[in-house]
């Protein structure tokens, strides 16, 4: 008897199986959505399993050195997210706008810290991490943003942190609408907003990113 001949014959009769791929977001996709979110849906509570679950991406990333020195404390609505946002400060470049709105404040944070004395191999860990936990939150429909305009003793005895803190990611469901805007080199990078309220995000183009 031929090879798969009663697989051949099935597909003769009843039709060739087809398979069933399921496909996800394009890392593009993941990195158009994964926007700098200074708005949030308040009403939207970001559990501590989903910031586990977006911390969780850190066993699977790259590290110099493997040194893996990065560490994580979870705070929600529940553990003190009142007291995050009383220390960091959000759109520094639309101070008239006070950022966040009212009604609109992250209700979850992720406060990265290193076990060692930060450097330039650190420094790219976390520069790894926070991007990689940023597209991992729009995965799961949610957005963030890196701060790094925080008071940084005041965030640590807060919390009683062993290990001096370096960012903090506030996540949440976002309640603003984006827009990338094509710009050259020499244009401004200077995000804004237009008379609709959408945050508009200047990138140069990729001709300009290029050397010839």
């Amino acid at each position: 008897m031929a090879d798969n001949y009663l697989e051949n014959r099935y597909n003769e009769v009843f039709g060739q199986k087809k398979s069933i791929k399921k496909i996800g977001m394009t890392l593009d996709t993941l990195l158009i959505k994964n926007r700098s979110t200074r708005g949030y849906k308040n009403s939207f509570l970001v559990s501590e399993e989903v910031l586990k679950k977006i911390i969780g991406v850190n066993t699977k990333i790259a590290s110099a050195k493997n040194a893996q020195t990065l560490r994580f404390k979870i705070v929600t609505k529940e553990t003190g997210a009142e007291t995050v946002l009383k220390n960091i400060k959000l759109g520094g470049m639309l101070p008239q706008l006070n950022l966040p709105l009212k009604g609109t404040e992250p209700n979850a944070f992720i406060i990265v810290c290193s076990n060692a004395q930060e450097s330039r191999y650190i420094d790219i860990d976390l520069g790894i991490s926070l991007q990689s936990m940023l597209l991992k939150a729009v995965e799961i429909g949610l957005n963030g943003i890196i701060i790094c305009a925080f008071d940084k003793d005041a965030i640590k005895e807060a919390f009683n942190l062993e290990y001096n803190p370096l960012a903090i990611l506030a996540i949440g469901k976002s309640a603003e609408k984006f827009r990338l805007e094509e710009i050259s080199k020499d244009q401004s990078k200077k995000y804004y907003r237009d008379e609709n309220g959408v945050h508009i995000v200047p990138k140069v183009k990729l001709e300009d990113l290029i050397i010839y």
